[in-house]
This record gives C-alpha cells, structure tokens and sequence, in this order.
C-alpha cells in the first residue's frame, strides 16, 4: 500500500510541475488536446458566467467578469502549491513517515504539515524528518518550493507586462475609432487627411500589435480572460474593428494601403485562427448579418474617401470572401468570454471615452469647423 501511494505521489508530483511547466515556461503553445490547466479553465469559466447571469445590472456583469482572469489565475497557482504539498506528503508516508513529534504518533496529517511547512520555507522545526529518505524528501521539497515561489514571482511581471502592451493600442485605438471601435468610425475618421498614408502606416502599426498579440496570448492562453479598463473597450472589439477595415481596403482599396490591409488582414487572420484552437473555441455562424445590404453602399463610400480605390461588384465578392475568413471565429469567442462584437460603424457616430469624463465634456478648442458632410474635420 504504501509502495502504491508513493508512486501515486511521485506522479501527482512530476504531472503538476509539468504543467506549471509549460504554462509559464514554455514559450509556444501545447498542441495535447488533454490538459489539466485547460480543463480547469473550462470549468471554473462555466461556473463563474453561471454565477454572472443572476447579476441584473450589465455594470455590474461586466465588474464581476473581470475579476476572473486574476483571480483564476492566483487560483491556478494555489492549486499547483497544494498538489505539490499533497505529493511530498504522500511521499513522506509512503517512507514510513520517519519523522519526529513532539507528542503522538507520526500520521498522514504530520507528513502534510511537515510538506506544507517544508514548501513554503517556514523552517519551524516543530516536526523534523528522521530517517535518511524522509530528510532527501525534506530537502528537494524545499529547494522545489523555493523555485516555485521565485518562477511565480517572475511569472507575474512578464504577463502584466504583456497584458499593458496590449491595452496601449486600445487605448490609443479610442481617438481613432470610437468605443467600441468600428471600421466605418476608422474610415471615417481618416477621410479628412485626403491621403492613404496615414491609414498605411497606422495599418503597420496594428500589424506589429497583433503579432505581439498573438504571441502573447498563446504563450499565455489566459490573458485572453483579462479585459479592458473601460466597459466598452475588449482585444476582441479590436481585432474586429482592424480585420474589418482591413477587408474593406483590400476590397475596395488600391496602391499602398491595399498592400499594407493585405498584411495586417493575413496576421490578424492568424491570430483569430489560433487563439480559437488554443482555447477550444469551434467557428459560429452570426445570428445576424453585422453588415446588412442596405450599409454596404455607405461603408463602401468610407473607404474611397480615406484611400484611393474604387467600387464595384467584383469588390463586393471579394469583401464577402473575406468576412467569410474571420467573422464565424471572431463570434465563436466573442461568445465563449462574453466580448460583444463591435458594428460596422454605419449610421452611427460613436462617442470616445474621454469625452465621457468630466473634464472632457468641455468643448475643445481643436475641434474644427463642420464639414459639407454633416461631421466635423477631424474627431474632436
């Protein structure tokens, strides 16, 4: 028996480690379709949006689904801690439990205070290994939770680190596009330069966001849980809004900023693609058209007027074949972290976020005279 229940250990022990291996140390994503990190992610997800449904207020949903991606992950690593002072412990009994006590007999519960005391360098010495194997187990479980806690440590930096990197394009995304972001907002607000290369080189720069952003995130499949500072802001409203603008430019576009969107289009494309085969997520068709027939004609218009191109059916085909590429997966995520896809921005003015505080509701003074159009020159 005890021979069984220190083979046990020993597996719960080498399972867990690789597992923290691969989640924090390896750089790449795990191609094994079983994993108990995924399979903890699935469920604990499920409970906490079951929990999130009986909230009435959307404020309040949306409060409640931020904590998970943190607090999930400190979960993460208390789990990991307590399997690995439940392996050690069984490894100290599976060895007789060879340990002195002040009073009593030595049990199971002494063996897992002495590895809950060991892992975590407390060094109380109430409870101290005596035969030879219980001292090596003491030993390699102390020098274990001490790199443990140190790769935790170093751990946290790095993904915060990838988490702010993210949300700086976001944020810088709000004065271009409107939150939520939109194409039809991003056109449009391109328009007034009358030249493509703006949108070219800010096309680069989201082309250099979304490689980052998909290494990230599949070395670090959780960050994908973290969300925005603000509401109406999410990576996932962000992808939409830039493929989207992408496939209108290619569609429609012509000279520079189509070779540029081509680029941007194929990165983010494999981004999308990716992270829904990381996080198990399948395609789902739209319950609804986001581009109706009837806005076609208008966000069309949005694109001639921010770049050189020109309309025709052959383009229509063409932006058809390439919703068709993104826009099953961008739901089938959108529905599974509860991120609402943005709109194509047509008929509709979206707002900036720091025009809703308060020091932004003062008008400013570089807001421009109104254009022929009913808007204004520029977005402030």
């Amino acid at each position: 028996m005890r021979v069984l229940v220190g083979i046990l250990g020993l597996l719960l022990m080498f399972a867990t480690l690789w597992e923290t291996f691969e989640s924090i140390i390896l750089p790449r994503r795990v191609t094994r379709r079983f994993r108990v990190t995924r399979l903890f992610y699935q469920v604990t997800w499920k409970v906490w949006v079951g929990f999130n449904r009986l909230l009435h207020s959307s404020k309040l949903r949306e409060s409640h689904l931020s904590y998970y991606g943190p607090l999930s992950l400190l979960m993460l690593f208390a789990g990991w801690a307590l399997a690995l002072v439940v392996a050690f412990a069984m490894l100290h009994w599976a060895a007789g439990s060879s340990v002195n006590v002040s009073e009593g007999t030595a049990t199971f519960r002494t063996d897992l205070y002495l590895s809950g005391t060991t892992f975590f360098t407390l060094g109380l010495g109430d409870v101290t290994p005596r035969a030879t194997l219980a001292r090596v187990i003491t030993v390699a479980e102390g020098g274990m939770g001490f790199g443990y806690l140190a790769i935790v440590i170093s751990y946290l930096p790095t993904m915060y680190g990838a988490f702010s990197q993210r949300e700086l394009n976001i944020s810088l995304l709000d004065a271009r596009a409107g939150s939520p972001p939109t194409a039809g907002e991003l056109l449009r607000r391109h328009a007034h330069v009358r030249s493509s290369d703006v949108l070219t080189r800010y096309l680069r720069e989201w082309e250099i966001w979304c490689a980052q952003l998909m290494e990230s995130h599949l070395s670090y499949p959780v960050l994908c849980y973290f969300r925005s500072q603000h509401d109406n802001q999410s990576w996932l409203a962000a992808f939409t809004a830039v493929l989207d603008a992408s496939a209108l430019i290619i569609a429609y576009g012509a000279d520079e900023a189509k070779w540029q969107a081509q680029l941007t289009f194929a990165i983010s494309r494999h981004a999308i693609v990716d992270l829904c085969e990381v996080l198990l997520v399948r395609p789902v068709p739209l319950a609804a058209d986001r581009l109706p027939p009837k806005d076609l004609n208008e966000i069309r218009n949005l694109v001639t007027g921010s770049c050189t191109g020109k309309c025709s059916e052959a383009g229509d085909l063409k932006l058809n074949e390439l919703r068709t590429m993104y826009e099953r997966q961008l739901n089938g995520l959108s529905l599974r972290l509860l991120m609402p896809l943005p709109s194509w921005g047509v008929g509709t003015k979206a707002l900036e976020n720091w025009k809703r505080t308060a020091w932004g509701r003062i008008t400013s003074e570089s807001a421009g005279p109104r254009a022929p159009d009913g808007g204004e020159h520029g977005h402030f």
